[in-house]
């Protein structure tokens, strides 16, 4: 299993200091978060998507998906005006030509909190009618879009492996596919493994990293609650293909040399041991 990098932790760092730690640290890959100074999908297209090309041949370190900030800041696709939404998808497909040009296999979404007064009916109208617009610009151009599912504290719209395959089966498209952060099952008191199972052949991508009951906190591997080495087994034994990036975001910002260091030797030991 192929072990990705995250940059988001990098964002008060230049992020040549992403590219020359993933190729010292030994990951294999990097998920590039899109949000400035780094990789804002307009400021990609004015000319900085030639500065993310040489870093990839500098280093020779590939990224793998590009995951675009779009949760309320200033973009989300599930509240407010039509406009906004309309704004919205069109930065998402934005998105996802700078991640096919900059050579990445998928560009990520999340559906990000619908407000505390949205209905059920309102809201899946709303996810349904916006993941077909993107899914239809992803079969144009052949670019995968990654669902990702988020905690309650994040969002009312997609939570669970369950979710997700009601929204796949709402908006079928091959280039609509779906993946698991451990954390968002751990703290509902779900089960990850789960995700194996419900979402079969669209199960194509992970964000490993530890967490703790109550929080979505993403924590270093090992200094949560989760049981990451026989998790880490079960996966292995699920015949899962797929990468998983260690999704370390801001809570490890002020060094994040240091912990994306620690957080890959810790997750290279439980990969390991028998």
């Amino acid at each position: 299993m192929e072990i990705g990098l995250f940059t988001s932790g990098y964002q008060r760092s230049p992020l040549e200091h992403a590219f020359i730690d993933a190729k010292r640290f030994g990951y294999d890959y990097i998920e590039l978060w899109g949000g400035r100074p780094h990789a804002f999908a307009p400021d990609l297209r004015n000319g900085d998507i030639r500065l993310i090309q040489s870093l990839i041949e500098k280093y020779e370190v590939k990224v793998l998906g590009y995951t675009p900030e779009h949760n309320a800041y200033p973009y989300n696709f599930m509240m407010g005006s039509e406009a906004m939404r309309r704004d919205c998808v069109d930065y998402l497909k934005l998105c996802m030509d700078m991640g096919k040009e900059m050579g990445a296999e998928f560009t990520m979404i999340s559906p990000a909190h619908a407000g505390y007064e949205a209905r059920y009916d309102e809201i899946w109208k709303r996810l349904t009618v916006t993941v077909r617009e993107l899914a239809e610009y992803a079969e144009k151009i052949q670019h995968t879009i990654v669902v990702e599912a988020l905690t309650p504290y994040e969002t009312n719209v997609v939570k669970s492996a369950n979710d997700l395959a009601r929204l796949f089966d709402l908006v079928e498209s091959p280039y609509v596919v779906g993946m698991c952060d451990v954390v968002p099952p751990f703290v509902q008191g779900e089960s990850i493994m789960a995700y194996f199972s419900i979402l079969k052949d669209k199960m194509k991508h992970m964000h490993i990293v530890d967490g703790k009951n109550g929080e979505d906190t993403h924590y270093l591997p090992g200094e949560g609650s989760i049981p990451l080495k026989e998790l880490l087994a079960e996966i292995k034994f699920a015949g899962y293909k797929g990468a998983a990036t260690i999704e370390l975001v801001t809570n490890y910002i002020n060094e994040p040399r240091l912990y994306a260091k620690r957080a890959i030797d810790h997750l290279r030991s439980y990969m390991e041991e028998k």
